[in-house]
């Protein structure tokens, strides 16, 4: 089988791409450094051709809510029109859990309109909805922070290992489509504040962060519901203890 990985330099998508790769099959980590740009067009049919299955992974370079918005729904009409063109038979996507109970977050409304897209499309497909990555946590302080004073909501969430969720992806890339969507998340939750400070602390960094129900999450206030998953996910198995002991410093 050959598989198309868009996004696949990128921290999911290489790590997809190696697994694939691993099982015995052709596997193209597509990206615009390597002349497969989803936004342009550039090398996609080419890219497609013979193409059984099509993990995207890309994620948009600007954040902004409009940027973001132009980029899921460019980048997701462009494959799925290519897609067809070239017969996959099965698209399967990273989402995120909870997406579609945050509105007010823009990524998360054009990650919204990104899986209708799919849904529309014609393409068999599966969507994973994955929760919060461990490696997102030093991004989460970053943009919390004022100075010394990291503001963040103590509403729950169950981040899961990136590694977790590439090996849920190469599981069901190997599979037929769902035509459906699956969760996956990490072992337990964690109020998003003890999250950040739990991190912070593993880094020996001195800062505290303060819990404020108020405190918004790129764009949105959150509650114990918004970023935890339904009643039966895929569970990761790796505890966020654990990865901090084995995760490289950030730069």
């Amino acid at each position: 089988m050959k598989f198309v990985v868009i996004g696949g330099t990128g921290l999911i998508g290489s790590n997809v791409v190696n697994r694939l790769r691993e099982a015995g099959h052709s596997v193209l980590a597509a990206s615009p450094n390597s002349g497969v740009n989803t936004i342009t067009r550039e090398g996609l049919a080419q890219a497609l051709v013979g193409a059984n299955v099509v993990v995207d992974v890309a994620n948009s370079p600007d954040f902004s809510d409009k940027a973001v918005m132009e980029f899921f729904e460019t980048s997701g009409r462009n494959l799925l029109a290519a897609e067809k063109v070239a017969g996959v038979r099965h698209h399967l996507a990273l989402s995120v859990v909870g997406a579609d109970r945050l509105p007010d977050s823009g990524y998360l409304r054009a990650k919204v309109a990104q899986e209708n897209l799919i849904k529309a499309s014609g393409v068999p497909y599966t969507i994973l909805r994955s929760t919060q990555f461990f490696e997102f946590a030093d991004g989460i302080v970053k943009t919390a922070a004022d100075g010394d004073v990291i503001r963040l909501s103590p509403a729950l969430l169950q981040p899961i290992a990136a590694n977790d969720v590439a090996a849920v992806l190469a599981e069901l890339a190997l599979g037929k489509p769902l035509n459906g969507t699956v969760e996956v998340a990490g072992p337990k939750p964690i109020p998003l504040d003890k999250f950040a400070g739990t991190f912070l602390a593993a880094r020996k960094d001195p800062r505290k962060v303060t819990a404020d129900t108020h405190a918004r999450y790129f764009g949105a206030e959150l509650d114990d519901r918004s970023l935890t998953p339904g009643d039966s996910p895929r569970l990761g198995a790796t505890r966020f203890e654990d990865w901090l002991k084995q995760a490289p410093a950030p730069h």
